[in-house]
């Protein structure tokens, strides 16, 4: 299927299921262990309906928002994804280019392909890089430093990669870092010898921001989950996010938080704004999706903190019910993946043109000019249906 004949997030999923070697595929699409957390972020959309106003004047529709002290032309954040020129050769760079041509705030992932320099030099757009607190300090507060002389706008610290999930598709079908034609994986390759070609031709495949330093855990062949294990501090405390919001002295985003009480943390440490995320299912298996965490979060923080909703988002009516429960904004890596995966650059630039078209659509359909327009009084039932309510997360708080 032609880029131009993907219709939504669903098909480029597929185009690029028929673009990647499975390996490669499911390291995109897996989750942790049974993949309830990776279905639940999905599906929790499914659980809340959107309550329409007609007979409302929706002849020009905004959709700018303001989010992390600029204003972006849709409420949608592209999310650090790692490791993206295993899905085509030119990665994080085609990624960079086409957030920036939508307007939107592109974040390069520490496990990223292209250097937090590269990435500054292809795109002149708004640019979040994503952290995290490696054993070696110096190593983090290099990155810190780096970012911000490329002119960064943000930084992102992950919190919930204490170590690797347990990603079994990984193993069931062979995925190495970097891909290795093993006997095991042979057929899966030599299915996709336009992939392959366009591996081997392209420059040696490394974790460009922490080779240097770290080792190059692309090159040890010991695979990205034991250099995770390996490196990442497992000591990480409230107390490192607040070094760390003082050390990079501008907006913070702290993602990878659920728990209610966890976002008035966030806010006493000095994050600007709060990624609700389960790392797209693949850390923890068996948790909330970050929407049915989120109008317990907006009630701990009200407004003193910035949500924005990491996961599961595949359409535009995703966006607006996680809006009008509270969001300020939703940000999206998988979606954007396919996307690249099934046709790079251009790939990119088509999810992000799907879901401009379809949120625009669904504001119309619902009777809203605007963003500000949007809110519980929008959702049939009130903010949340009561299963998804705080008492329901008493547990995980």
């Amino acid at each position: 299927m032609a880029i131009s004949g993907c219709r939504n997030i669903s098909d480029l999923r597929r185009a690029a299921l028929r673009r990647l070697p499975a390996p490669i595929f499911h390291f995109i699409d897996g989750g942790a262990e049974d993949e309830t957390g990776l279905r639940r972020s999905t599906t929790a959309f499914e659980d809340v309906q959107l309550l329409p106003r007609y007979l409302v004047d929706v002849g020009a529709v905004d959709l700018r928002t303001r989010l992390l002290g600029r204003t972006f032309a849709l409420p949608l954040v592209l999310s650090p994804t790692g490791l993206n020129r295993l899905f085509h050769p030119a990665g994080e760079l085609a990624v960079a280019r086409a957030a920036a041509d939508e307007g939107l705030l592109y974040s390069l992932s520490t496990m990223g392909t292209a250097s937090i320099e590269a990435v500054a030099a292809a795109s002149a757009g708004p640019k979040m890089f994503q952290v995290y607190v490696f054993k070696d300090r110096g190593l983090t507060q290099e990155h810190v430093e780096r970012a911000k002389a490329a002119g960064y706008h943000a930084l992102c610290l992950t919190v919930d990669t204490p170590m690797s999930g347990n990603r079994e598709r990984d193993a069931l079908y062979g995925l190495t870092i970097p891909p290795r034609l093993t006997l095991r994986a042979l057929a899966a390759f030599a299915l996709r010898p336009r992939w392959v070609f366009d591996h081997l031709t392209a420059p040696k495949l490394t974790l460009a921001n922490v080779a240097h330093r770290a080792g190059d855990a692309a090159g040890e062949g010991a695979g990205v989950a034991a250099y995770v294990n390996r490196q990442f501090d497992r000591s990480l405390t409230w107390d490192d996010a607040a070094w760390l919001a003082k050390l990079w002295g501008g907006p913070l985003v702290i993602k990878g938080l659920l728990a209610p009480d966890d976002a008035r943390r966030a806010l006493d440490c000095g994050a600007t704004a709060v990624m609700v995320s389960s790392h797209g299912g693949r850390q923890l298996d068996g948790v909330p999706a970050p929407l049915d965490c989120l109008k317990a979060m907006r009630d701990e923080v009200g407004d003193r903190l910035e949500l924005i909703l990491d996961g599961g988002v595949r359409r535009g009516t995703h966006i607006l019910k996680a809006l009008a429960a509270g969001a300020n904004a939703c940000s999206i890596g998988r979606a954007y993946l396919y996307g690249l995966a099934a046709g790079g650059e251009a790939g990119v630039r088509h999810a992000l043109g799907l879901l401009r078209s379809e949120l625009e659509r669904d504001m119309v359909l619902t009777g809203c000019r605007s963003l500000a327009d949007l809110g519980p009084h929008c959702l049939a039932g009130g903010p949340l249906p009561t299963a998804l309510s705080a008492p329901a997360l008493s547990a995980a708080s």
